[in-house]
């Protein structure tokens, strides 16, 4: 996680990338599915160009919960807050509360990211 939240914040696609594993699963909150490394690679490369969405900042993880299904995989849930974001169009955007659950399993003796699901609540009416 600290990989990816530095890489956000860096620009820096080969940073956030670093744990994930070549075939890597990745969804993130807008529904956009990228399956490998050098797909999550190039769609980062876009997204890291668009100023609107690199707008703002996020804060630091409000929680990161691990449970282990076995010895060699486990899921990780956080969440940050991300303030300051705009639309395409320049106009500020409220408050992003995104959720991550990632994927980790023990492979060539480190934790590699298989698979990460980007979600965004939004305020309840």
């Amino acid at each position: 996680m600290d990989s990816w939240n530095r890489g956000w914040a860096e620009r820096d696609v080969a940073l956030a990338i670093a744990d994930y594993a070549e075939d890597a699963d990745w969804t993130n909150a807008f529904g956009d599915r990228v399956v490998g490394r050098d797909s999550l690679s190039a769609a980062l490369n876009f997204i890291f160009s668009l100023n609107f969405v690199m707008a703002g900042d996020s804060q630091q993880n409000e929680f990161e919960d691990v449970t282990f299904l076995s010895p060699t995989i486990a899921l990780i849930r956080s969440k940050l807050v991300r303030v300051g974001q705009k639309t395409s169009e320049g106009n500020m955007l409220p408050d992003r509360h995104v959720h991550h659950l990632r994927v980790v399993e023990m492979r060539d003796g480190r934790w590699q990211i298989v698979s990460h699901l980007i979600s965004q609540a939004h305020e309840k009416r």
